[in-house]
């Protein structure tokens, strides 16, 4: 399955003492879309938009971490057997490991990662 074009917009788009209203923004984003939430220290939240799959990648020197908000998350991982998460269920996949994420119907995720991380891997 083909990657749609990913709209991936890494400026942070809410400043500290602002409120960040995840359930509207994911309600408003469609499919293939990225959008840095906001910046605490040097990690970012990130939230994503998902229907279909990503292609195997991995991140050299970041861990990054899954939250699912609505929909179903798959999460292959190099070695290991695939993880299905449901809403309000994360997972933390380590620096250097190969993993992709899959959704089967239109899924809203949190993910929780240092700023250098490119979305895209390594």
């Amino acid at each position: 399955m083909a990657t749609p074009d990913y709209n991936m917009n890494m400026d942070v788009k809410f400043d500290f003492l602002q409120l960040v209203d995840v359930d509207k923004l994911q309600k408003a984003a469609t499919p293939w879309f990225n959008q840095t939430l906001v910046k605490v220290n040097d990690c970012v939240v990130r939230l994503g938009v998902i229907e279909g799959e990503f292609h195997w990648h991995k991140h050299d020197n970041e861990d990054e971490f899954f939250y699912v908000v609505d929909g179903e998350l798959w999460i292959d991982v190099e070695g290991k057997e695939c993880v299905l998460l449901k809403p309000n269920q994360g997972y933390n996949v380590p620096r250097g490991i190969a993993h992709r994420t899959r959704a089967p119907r239109r899924t809203a995720m949190l993910m929780f990662e240092k700023s250098s991380v490119k979305p895209t891997g390594d």
